[in-house]
Parts: structure tokens; C-alpha cells; sequence
């Protein structure tokens, strides 16, 4: 057995976690995917569909200062597990979009479900370290990363093959079922999440002092954000699959492709987490290729191709997610965590959704190749300034 495996066979506590995740995340992709494909259809445009995607990383980005707090000042066990159960409520609501005029609704909700991951994201992310034994953090933090991957893959293609065969109300009831399943895997786990529950009240400006005051925390917790600007290319996929004729799954194989690059960048990057001097020009290569990829996918004259540049895209995304994660773990102290990992995932998800509201008003107006393109080149440009800027901190590994 692989020894990335093994932690699944010698940790149960990391093994009901892991798979809480697996399915809170399975449930996410196959609720996203027919609301996509259905907005489409009920409303004629993509900017609905943008919409979807803004509120759900921009609530989450909004949210984070206040996230990591209470991810370092409560019990991280109940905030995943009152997390969960928030997102199976909410998913019912969308039964209610069966209209145009309903779309609305679906943004509501899609913004409900956002704030309950808002508050799991950094709990989770923060609370890893302590389900595992120092020498399994790296397994740990490769089968986490692949996490997402794993179900975009198979949330993805379920979602889309589901949604053209029993209809997108269907997989909005499944993936309810599933964030109470998530909820019931939490509650098993049986190590404490957390070293300590803080005594005083933490403040946000504590982690933000912390992060200033560490050049190569602040390199890292900027490093996301290459790959989430160019994350608007996402508002395109369903005007692509309408382009290359493939409808609601095209749609769906799109967001797994997506799923499966970020499955395999994990495994494929893991090596780079056992040589310290390597992980900076590596996160700076990771972004590269990603805006690399996308700018040569733009122009692929059939829709296998563009798929095959999807999965080499993404999975130099999820590699980078995976070695920027690994390294704030093992730069953080466990009391300041949360709040830093919130600030993390804050700025990666801004950008996200700063880029997805931007495509999202052009997507109606301009060939989504093109829009596609220029996501490519923005993270390009941007991975070439973090190079540049983290220059010397490289130097200094080395």
C-alpha cells in the first residue's frame, strides 16, 4: 500500500474526518453543477450563473476575519458540525427555483450554504495538525488536498449525468442527505481538533500582526491568489460547453476535469513538501503553468483537447493549494491558526470572486475563448511579480 494511504488504515480519527470531507464536498459539486445548467436554462443568460459563483466564494471571503476567530476561540468539532447541518438545510431551498423569476432564490440560498463553509474552511484546515501525528502531516495534508479534487471529479460528472437524467431537483435532495451524512462522520471523530481553546478572546489583528512580521508567512498566504484570479475562466464553462455543443455534460465534464487536475497535483507535488528549498520556486512554477495552460486551452479547436488542458491547468492549481497549506501548518502556531489560515482563504477567495464578477459581466458580450485567454494571462502576470517580490526569501532557503 502506498504510504500516503496508510494514515487512512493506522488513523481512524483522520479517517472519519477525511471522509466527512469527501462527502461535504461531493454534496457542494453536485448541488453547483445543475444550478449552473439550469440558470442557463430557465434564464437564457450566464450572468446567473456568475452571480452562483461570486456569492459563493465572495460570502466566504467576506466572512473570514470572523471565521478564523471562532475557529481558534470555540470548539472547532461543533463548528464543522453545525456547519454541515446549515448546508443541508439551506440545499432543500433551492427545490423552490423552478422559474426565471426564481434565479434569485438560488443565489439566496447559494449565499447561505456559503456562510456555513465560510466557518468549516479554516476549522477544518486548522484542526488537521491535530487528528495526525507530526510525521503523517505531509500524507495528511496530500490525501486533504485531493480531497476537493476527488469529488469535483465525481460530483461533477455525477452531478451533470444526474441532472440530464432525473433532473437537477433530485441531486439538490441527494446532496442534502449527504451534509447530514458529513455531519454524522464529524461527530465520530474522537481526538480533540484543537490544543487549546482560547482563554481570551482572539482578534483578527493579532494573526494580521503575526503575518507582517513574518515575511515568508506573508509570501504565503498571497500565494492563492494567482490561480483565484484567473478563477473567472469557471464563469465561462458553461458557455464553452454551449460552443463546443456538448450542453449540461460538457458542463459537468468540465468541472471534473477541474476536479481531476486538482486530484493528481496533490500526489504529483507531494516530493516538493520533504525539500524546504523547494517549495517556493514551486508554488511560483505552479501558477505559471496554470495561466500557461489556460492561455494555450483557449485556442484548442475541440473539446477533448480543451478538456486535457483543464486537468493540466488545475492540477498545478491544486498542487499549489496543497504546498501553500502544508507550509502555513507548519509555520503557524496552533493558536493563531485559524485566524491565519481565514486570512488565507480570504484572499484567495476575493480574488475569485472579484474575477468571476468581472468575466460574469462580459460573458454575455465576448467570445468565452477569449475571456478564457486573458484569465490565463492575469495569473501569469501575477505569479511573475510574486516571483520577483519573494525573490530573495528564496535565496535565503536555498
Amino acid at each position: 500500500m502506498p504510504p500516503t494511504l496508510q494514515i487512512l488504515v493506522r488513523n481512524r480519527d483522520f479517517r472519519r474526518l477525511f471522509s466527512a470531507d469527501l462527502i461535504g464536498l461531493g454534496a457542494d459539486w453536485f448541488v453547483q453543477i445543475p444550478l449552473l445548467s439550469l440558470l442557463l436554462q430557465l434564464t437564457g443568460s450566464g450572468v446567473w450563473g456568475a452571480l452562483v459563483l461570486a456569492a459563493d466564494v465572495g460570502v466566504i471571503a467576506l466572512l473570514q476575519p470572523y471565521a478564523g476567530v471562532i475557529a481558534d476561540r470555540f470548539d472547532r468539532r461543533r463548528i464543522l458540525i453545525t456547519a454541515e447541518l446549515a448546508m443541508a438545510v439551506a440545499t432543500l431551498a433551492l427545490l423552490l427555483v423552478r422559474t426565471g423569476e426564481a434565479a434569485w432564490a438560488a443565489v439566496a440560498a447559494i449565499g447561505v450554504i456559503a456562510v456555513a463553509k465560510a466557518f468549516f474552511v479554516p476549522a477544518a484546515s486548522a484542526a488537521l495538525p491535530n487528528v495526525v501525528d507530526a510525521e503523517d502531516l505531509p500524507a495528511a495534508n496530500a490525501l486533504s488536498g485531493s480531497a476537493w479534487g476527488t469529488m469535483l471529479v465525481v460530483g461533477a460528472s455525477l452531478g451533470g449525468i444526474s441532472s440530464a437524467v432525473v433532473g437537477p431537483y433530485w441531486c439538490f435532495a441527494f446532496s442534502s442527505a449527504l451534509c447530514f451524512l458529513s455531519a454524522v462522520q464529524v461527530a465520530r471523530v474522537h481526538r480533540p481538533l484543537q490544543a487549546t481553546i482560547a482563554a481570551v478572546k482572539p482578534q483578527i489583528g493579532e494573526a494580521v500582526r503575526y503575518i507582517r512580521r513574518h515575511p515568508r508567512v506573508a509570501s504565503l498566504v498571497t500565494v492563492k491568489a494567482a490561480v483565484g484570479l484567473g478563477n473567472g475562466v469557471l464563469t465561462t464553462f458553461p458557455l464553452l460547453a454551449a460552443v463546443y455543443g456538448v450542453g449540461p455534460l460538457g458542463v459537468g465534464l468540465l468541472f471534473a476535469a477541474r476536479g481531476l487536475g486538482a486530484l493528481i497535483g496533490p500526489f504529483v507535488l507531494r516530493r516538493v513538501l520533504t525539500h524546504p528549498s523547494w517549495l517556493l520556486p514551486g508554488l511560483a512554477v505552479s501558477m505559471s503553468v496554470y495561466g500557461l495552460t489556460y492561455l494555450a486551452a483557449s485556442a484548442a479547436p475541440w473539446f477533448p483537447l480543451l478538456l486535457v488542458g483543464v486537468v493540466v491547468a488545475h492540477l498545478a492549481a491544486g498542487g499549489n493549494w496543497m504546498m501553500s497549506n502544508f507550509a502555513l501548518q507548519t509555520e503557524v502556531p496552533d493558536a493563531l491558526r485559524g485566524r491565519v489560515f481565514a486570512t488565507d482563504v480570504m484572499l484567495a477567495l476575493l480574488s475569485v470572486g472579484v474575477s468571476q464578477l468581472i468575466v460574469g459581466g462580459f460573458v454575455d458580450r465576448v467570445d468565452p475563448r477569449l475571456l478564457t485567454a486573458v484569465c490565463g494571462g492575469v495569473t501569469l502576470v501575477y505569479a511573475a511579480g510574486w516571483a520577483a517580490v519573494t525573490r530573495r526569501l528564496r535565496r535565503a532557503v536555498s
